[in-house]
């Protein structure tokens, strides 16, 4: 759903067109953005009032692979190219641009939407233990950690030595 209705948008165009509005000022009037507003205007350029009724669809890669090669072969911006398709979002062509240079023309075929599938491939687990090992590591990791404890003691009570022989010596 759009954040502004189709007749919102009429208004910005019709004072952008027959008042001589700005886009800023018409985009104002209904707390829109200026980009929102000659947006608007192209679309309505393009394609009269139904440009500005809000669509929802689902690109075919032939569709996709089409838009790309025509902005390029007549030297559109993304902008111009979503308003003479009819594509709601100038990022969508971004995108589809995106794609066809990074990828190639055969990944604008491919369905990106979504969450990708579930395969039957996990990540193996660990293995488990055995008992006795286990038992050696804790044993382990308890005899370390005495260790550090006995060191740490040791370190401060040599610190404490050498701090009471400097005192007496001042």
């Amino acid at each position: 759903m759009s954040k502004y209705s189709t007749e919102q948008k009429q208004e910005v165009v019709r004072q952008m067109l027959e008042d001589k509005a700005s886009a800023q000022s018409a985009a104002r009037s209904i707390g829109a953005n200026k980009s929102d507003a000659q947006k608007w205007l192209k679309l309505y350029k393009e394609h009269g009032p139904e440009g500005l009724v809000m669509k929802r669809g689902k690109y075919d890669g032939k569709f996709k692979e089409k838009v790309v090669e025509y902005m390029h072969t007549h030297r559109l911006s993304i902008g111009d190219t979503a308003a003479k398709f009819g594509i709601p979002s100038h990022t969508t062509v971004g995108k589809w641009e995106r794609i066809y240079y990074e990828e190639g023309a055969a990944a604008l075929y491919k369905d990106n939407r979504g969450r990708k599938p579930m395969t039957g491939e996990r990540k193996p687990r660990k293995p488990k233990l055995d008992k006795k090992t286990e038992e050696d590591l804790i044993a382990e990791n308890q005899r370390l950690r005495m260790e550090n404890a006995y060191l740490k003691k040791l370190n401060a009570l040599v610190q404490e030595r050498v701090q009471r022989e400097n005192g007496k010596k001042h």
